[in-house]
Formats: structure tokens, sequence, C-alpha cells
């Protein structure tokens, strides 16, 4: 991999480099510690670039969208796809959509968007689980849609308005209960909060003699980005979900995973154009900034970064660095807010130097503010030791025909 990022151009910097077979051997290995009754979506949210869905195809049991556009997007690219469209906040016309598209499952939010659909679905017959949002104690974590009040989902007690649509309404058929509460969750609390939804769940159908036959949880597997060798535990979480199952046997559980799935594939690339210093501070300036990588101040983490030196240096004078030292890297932006790591120790950090920063392989690009100063946008290369290798001029083409929008683990030093 770093032979790769050396070898790039400094013309073909800022890039983002996304290594296909990591990607392909970490999405085989969570579908092998996974039960039989345990649906692997991969939430397209996280990253839905096209070469990035087309080995996840080969992986996941499916793909869940939040919008019309990723809808589309994953159709063009993947027709055969089995598709959930999740979401708040679905206009008629985007579940106009979905029941046109043929969706395997709809992710209701409220019994307002039940109604719309009892408007559209005609002769047609559709799959659909009722988002509830639980009211269990879910402590301090990165993100929480539940739990408390929350635009995500309804309260317990609105779901029986929607039992008594649904009861008038044959062609729209409950599956299940929806329940994505939180993100950030280790294995053992993922476990804990999916043995609750599960006892909930099975509470609330015999309460209303109802047949259940698939609860979903989302996803939310943690991704720690201080630590990068701390990986979500899928073996323990799989022999934990193999467990729960045994006591319901006629139980499908699904889990809609992102970040944990393909951040750990993608590389954003880009090259020191300056070390200055403020009142005593190192500053490294890089081309490209967190509108090409949002996720650290998204976040609010430090984004972890590998140095690779660079011995060419096209100026008479001596450049400029920071030398066992603490450096704070920040990007082209008129902004205090484009930081990407905050005073973190080098050993050397140059001008010319490149830095690629690990774990960028979701909610990188495709959240971040482009059209903000209209820098030029980064562009795309591809791993892939199973795959003739692709240039970048033929990513693009891949890229513009379908809309489009890890490597080893790295510490913070060089």
């Amino acid at each position: 991999m770093l032979r790769h990022l050396r070898g790039l151009a400094d013309a073909e910097l800022p890039a983002y480099v996304y290594d296909l077979a990591a990607l392909r051997r970490h999405s085989r290995a969570i579908r092998a510690l996974l039960p039989d009754r345990v649906d692997l979506f991969y939430a397209a949210k996280a990253n839905s670039d096209p070469r990035l869905l087309h080995v996840l195809g080969e992986h996941v049991d499916g793909f869940e969208v939040a919008s019309a556009g990723e809808l589309r997007h994953v159709r063009q690219l993947l027709p055969k796809a089995s598709i959930a469209f999740g979401g708040p906040g679905k206009s008629a016309v985007e579940l106009a959509q979905a029941l046109d598209e043929g969706v395997e499952r709809l992710h209701l939010e409220s019994e307002h968007e039940l109604r719309i659909l009892t408007e559209l679905v005609g002769e047609r017959t559709v799959d659909v689980l009722l988002r509830v949002n639980l009211p269990f104690s879910l402590g301090q974590l990165p993100l929480v849609m539940g739990g408390w009040p929350s635009p995500f989902g309804m309260d317990p007690a609105h779901l029986d308005g929607c039992l008594r649509l649904l009861a008038t309404h044959p062609r729209i058929r409950l599956r299940g209960i929806h329940a994505h509460l939180a993100s950030g969750l280790d294995a053992p609390d993922q476990l804990a909060l999916v043995e609750q939804v599960i006892a909930w769940a099975d509470r609330w159908a015999g309460e209303h003699q109802l047949n259940l036959s698939e609860v979903n949880v989302g996803g939310g597997m943690g991704v720690d980005y201080t630590e990068p060798e701390r990986i979500f535990d899928w073996s323990a979480f799989g022999t934990g979900l193999r467990r729960v199952l045994a006591d319901h046997p006629a139980l499908t559980v699904r889990i809609e995973p992102g970040r944990s799935i393909s951040a750990y594939c993608g590389w954003y690339v880009t090259q020191v154009l300056d070390v200055k210093r403020s009142r005593g501070e190192a500053f490294a300036v890089l081309r490209g900034g967190t509108h090409h990588l949002r996720t650290p101040a998204a976040k609010g983490h430090d984004q972890p970064f590998e140095i690779i030196p660079s011995d060419t240096w096209p100026w008479p004078w001596t450049r400029s660095e920071a030398h066992r030292e603490p450096a704070t890297l920040v990007g082209q932006l008129c902004t205090p807010k484009d930081v990407l790591a905050r005073q973190i120790p080098v050993n050397r950090l140059r001008a010319g130097d490149r830095v690629a920063f690990a774990m960028a392989g979701a909610y990188a690009w495709n959240i971040s503010h482009h059209g903000f100063l209209m820098h030029p946008e980064p562009r795309f290369s591809y791993l892939d030791d199973e795959r003739p290798p692709t240039s970048l001029a033929a990513v693009e083409d891949v890229r513009k025909t379908t809309d489009g929008a890890g490597g080893r683990l790295v510490r913070h030093s060089c």
C-alpha cells in the first residue's frame, strides 16, 4: 500500500485510495462470523462509491438506502440486489419510487408515512417494518438516535395507530420492528442492546397477537479512530447472536452496518504545502482539507495518519519542517475548523512530504462540503490484488457513468 501511495504523482494529489482487496477480505470475514439467520445489509450512506458497492455486493445480503437518490444509484449498479429503504422524512415521491422499484423492505418512521403509503400502494404488495424509538438508557455514545426525544422512529404508544391502519390495508404487510438506536457500540454492548430490542419486540407482539418474523437493529458497530487497531469483535458478536437466535427459532435479525465495514479500506492521501509556526506551535498546511475529508470535523477526533517522507523539493531554499514536536494538520480552507489532526507528536514532517490519512473509507468524501472555496476535487485510485489494476482515468469514467458521488492500520507516527 505505501509503495502505491509513494508512486502517486504530485498532480494526482489529493487522492482517495481504496483497498478493494482489504474490503473484500473484511466483508467476507464478517459474513462468515454471523449466523445464517442474520441478514447483513450495508448502509450505502457510509460510502456509495460504485467500486466499493460492487465488491460488497459479493458478500452482503443487501443494501440499506435512505433516499431516492441512493435507491436509484444502487439499483443502477446492482439491479438484482435486495434493498431496504429507511431514514426519516420520506416524501410521497420517494415512497412511490420505492414501490415502483420493488424494495424488499420499507422502514416506516411514523403513522404519517404509513398513511401516505396506503394512498400509493394500490394493487401492489409491500413489506414494512415499523421503526420504534424505545425508551432504553444508552449512556454516553458518539451518536444516539433513540432512548430520548428524537426525530428517528416513533414512540411505542404511536404504534397502535399504525396497527389499525395496517388492519385495513392487507397489501401492506407488517414483517417486524426496526430499532436502530445508537452508534459507536462495542460487541458486548451491541449484543446486549439486540437482546433488549428482541425482548421488547416479543412482549409487544404477544400483547397484540402478532407474528413478527424480523427485528432490524440497524448498525452502529463501533469504530475507534483513536485506537485503529481496536476492531469491533465480530466473532464474539456472531457467537452471541447464535445464542439469542437459538431461543427464537422463527426470527431473523437484520443488521445494517456501514462505517464498521468500509472505514478501514480507505486512505486520503495529500501533500504538505507549508509548515508554519504560530506562537510557538507548528501547523502543517496540507493540500485539500475537510472539504474532502470531513470525518474528523464531523466527529471531533484526530484522523489517524502516516507520514510518507519525500526527497523531492523543487525550491532553492530549505523547506520548513516540524521536528520531534506536536504538529496540527490543517487544510486550505478559510476557517479555523479545517483541522484534520490536532497537536500530534511527529518525528519529522516537512513541506513536500505526503500524509496518508487512514480509516477514510466511510463518511468521508461523501459527507464533505465539496463546493466550499471551489478547490479541485480529489482523484480516486483503487487497489485490488484479485483483479487487474484500474487506471485513474478509467475509474473516473466508471464514476461518471454510475453517477457516483484498508490498507494496514496506522498510528500517528512516521
